[in-house]
């Protein structure tokens, strides 16, 4: 008895830990994250789209063996595209998802510019106002080197001279 309490709780536990890993990184994680941050400035939701997640998928996959924020041929491929790292294997895409959104503090809507050190173009493709379709992946990096995210965006944003959102929606 003692015996198959011990495996049932290992399981349990096994079990707890193998959701909590994979914990906001499921599609509809990366929907809400991206829609939340949306509705702040009145925009509408983001749809998951599978060509988009196929393209996430296939160069997060190129990207396993070295973990570098490199950008894809994505402009080429039609998308928008945002890309994240993070040390150790504990982050998620709602963390990345957030990190983007961070830049806000960056982006002046009344000059339509960035300011400080770090940009805000990420935070802008998040916002762009028609990009409606994402599609995203996750991989831990060989060797510890970390963890990459990458999503992809249809159609692309950051288009100069234009407004991630319109002046009727901001906030």
């Amino acid at each position: 008895m003692a015996t198959t309490r011990s495996a049932l709780a290992g399981l349990v536990l096994a079990l707890a830990l193998a959701t909590g890993s994979m914990a906001q990184n499921s599609e509809q994680d990366f929907v809400d994250a991206h829609t939340a941050a949306r509705q702040e400035v009145g925009l509408g939701q983001v749809w998951w789209d599978r060509n988009l997640e196929d393209y996430a998928r296939w160069y997060a996959d190129q990207r396993r063996g070295d973990c570098a924020l490199q950008h894809s041929d994505y402009q080429r491929a039609g998308y928008g595209e945002n890309l994240y790292w993070g040390p150790g294997s504990d982050w998620t895409g709602v963390d990345a998802v957030n990190t983007w959104v961070a830049e806000r503090e960056f982006y002046d809507y009344d000059s339509n510019t960035c300011t400080g050190p770090f940009g805000c173009g990420h935070y802008t493709q998040v916002m762009w106002h028609d990009s409606t379709l994402i599609g995203c992946a996750r991989v831990d990096c060989d060797n510890g080197l970390g963890v990459f995210i990458t999503c992809n965006y249809y159609p692309p944003g950051n288009w100069p001279g234009q407004r991630p959102w319109l002046a009727a929606r901001s906030a």
